[in-house]
């Protein structure tokens, strides 16, 4: 759930530190791998094949 999607205002402070606290992690990785994380969907992508090796798209078709 999004920040803006929260129905309270505990809620959605609570999604703010959730976001906050990934994008520090995500920096955090960033910055020990050497380089940027794939964004979007080079990013689902990325994560889908790393499983077993297929794309999303092959995984949809079998």
């Amino acid at each position: 759930m999004g920040v803006e999607q929260a129905p309270s205002a505990k809620g959605k402070k609570a999604a703010a530190g959730l976001k906050a606290a990934a994008a520090k992690d995500e920096k955090k990785t960033e910055r020990a791998m050497g380089k940027d994380l794939a964004k979007g969907a080079k990013r689902f992508d990325e994560r889908s094949r790393s499983s077993d090796g297929k794309s999303a798209g092959a995984k949809q078709r079998d």
